[in-house]
């Protein structure tokens, strides 16, 4: 591998499977199929594949979320899908999620099943398809939405971007670090300027929007991501901070974020969830 300041682009740009990274042996320029293989189904209506990285564990926090408000009908089962593994990319998963990323969801209570994919999709099906945590009224509904989108186009600053070139990337790129570090702390701005005057995001209600940010930000500034919280000083940010505390006192929340979870403590990994006694199992 050439030094950044050696490389020049090349006039047409090739795939070297070989380029390094804790990814590079799944990562690969087409999409689609590498191998058969099926999804297994559970007993319940809602069949969730996923991992339990920040984008998996919104949905998992929503269903959970879900099942504390009474709503019987959010029952699921949570099956493991092994990204370094590249399940990912067995035809089952690809028929559910053709751009190969998890979470994705499966609802079996409609004739034929839908399939949802993407995980602010998801969340925002969900709120919609129980009526909960989704305000209705237009303006709070575009609030909440917009915080939403935020989410889904910001974060991958935070973890393709900052994550990777900090935590991932084989070489220790100056440049890369700083620009995505730049970013990173830029968001955690814009978040803390909001919490600062609202609960929550978007506004004095628990939206699907605090869903989505928490598993990011959230632990950003709890200090679980990348190692980095002294690097980004992640401190300066208290309105952050007070709301992802807020956050973990919610049952719903704790328990969510654990489910399809294969690292960190023991305690805090539930590999598969179909029961709600699988919290005081473990499995």
């Amino acid at each position: 591998m050439t030094s950044p300041s050696d490389y020049v682009p090349p006039k047409v740009w090739t795939w070297n499977p070989g380029n390094g990274g804790k990814f590079a042996h799944i990562n690969r320029p087409v999409s689609g199929a590498t191998h058969e293989k099926a999804l297994p189904v559970g007993r319940h209506l809602l069949q969730l594949y996923s991992l339990g990285t920040p984008n998996g564990q919104k949905v998992t926090i929503m269903l959970e979320e879900l099942l504390a408000l009474g709503h019987a009908g959010a029952e699921y089962d949570a099956w493991l899908i092994d990204i370094s593994a590249g399940d990912q990319f067995g035809s089952g998963f690809v028929e559910v999620n053709p751009n190969s990323k998890i979470p994705a969801l499966l609802d079996r209570s409609e004739s034929p099943p839908v399939r949802v994919f993407e995980s602010g999709a998801i969340l925002t099906y969900l709120a919609e398809k129980f009526g909960a945590f989704l305000p209705t009224e237009r303006a709070r509904r575009a609030e909440t939405l917009s915080w939403l989108f935020w989410q889904m186009g910001s974060a991958p600053f935070l973890g393709g971007g900052f994550g990777h070139f900090y935590t991932y990337a084989p070489v220790k790129i100056q440049y890369a670090i700083d620009r995505y570090a730049m970013e990173t702390k830029r968001q955690l701005h814009v978040l803390d300027t909001r919490l600062a005057r609202h609960e929550y995001v978007a506004g004095d209600d628990y939206t699907i929007a605090d869903m989505a940010i928490f598993p990011w930000y959230g632990s950003l500034v709890m200090g679980w991501a990348y190692d980095a919280a002294e690097f980004l000083q992640v401190h300066e940010y208290s309105h952050v901070r007070r709301w992802a505390e807020l956050l973990l006192t919610r049952p719903a929340v704790r328990r969510g974020r654990i489910v399809n979870r294969t690292s960190g403590p023991p305690e805090e990994q539930l590999r598969e969830r179909h029961d709600a006694s699988d919290f005081e199992r473990g499995a």
